[in-house]
């Protein structure tokens, strides 16, 4: 399964913190029939590694299982280790990227600035998270920092919803958009997977999908 296929595809990326090891297979079944067969899982959590390998064993051929908030090489091992098809982290860090490099996993970094973007492309990384994107300008900047890096692609997160992320997949240079707000940790939490199917749905019927 080709991580950057599957991103572009859907244009969703969703951040998801799983809090109980239990609540993995009926969030991803969730996401699933909501038509966003993508999940970040986040090292947040002390299940994170648990919960990537099961929804790994068991939604591995239906959808694109990801580990995020990766911030050192340990996570990011084990994240690869128990299935994890790509990882993202808030920033760029060189112990992860040889992680990733060398097991043939997509690897997306945070980067706002120039420089951090150049150190990533050092690394042969094309696809860039851009974290947190509210507080760093938004779609003006990456507009600005399209211009000198036309090859590098980028995933805004934090701060977008259905309410602006049109804005941010209206630029050419953003492939999908991160977020969290169709995951809510209370709808986890309390077990309202039926919202969280429809909330899904609405947020592909707003950038048509």
């Amino acid at each position: 399964m080709n991580a950057r296929k599957v991103i572009e595809e859907v244009k969703i990326v969703p951040v998801v913190k799983i809090d109980n090891v239990s609540d993995t297979i009926p969030l991803m079944n969730a996401l699933c029939e909501g038509g966003i067969p993508i999940a970040e899982i986040t090292f947040r959590t002390a299940c994170a590694t648990e919960a990537i390998k099961i929804a790994s064993q068991n939604f591995g051929d239906k959808m694109l299982v990801g580990a995020g908030t990766v911030i050192n090489a340990e996570q990011a091992k084990l994240a690869v280790e128990n299935g994890a098809k790509f990882v993202v982290s808030p920033g760029f860090g060189k112990d992860i990227s040889d992680v990733c490099v060398a097991a043939g996993v997509a690897y997306v970094p945070g980067c706002v600035t120039p420089t951090e973007i150049m150190a990533a492309i050092a690394c042969g990384h094309k696809i860039i998270k851009f974290f947190p994107a509210s507080n760093y300008g938004g779609v003006a900047t990456i507009k600005a920092l399209s211009a000198p890096f036309g090859d590098i692609v980028f995933i805004p997160t934090g701060g977008i919803n259905a309410n602006n992320i049109n804005d941010f997949l209206a630029v050419k240079s953003i492939i999908a958009c991160g977020g969290s707000w169709m995951v809510k940790d209370s709808l986890v939490k309390e077990g309202k997977f039926d919202e969280i199917v429809k909330i899904c749905k609405e947020a592909r019927a707003v950038i048509g999908g």
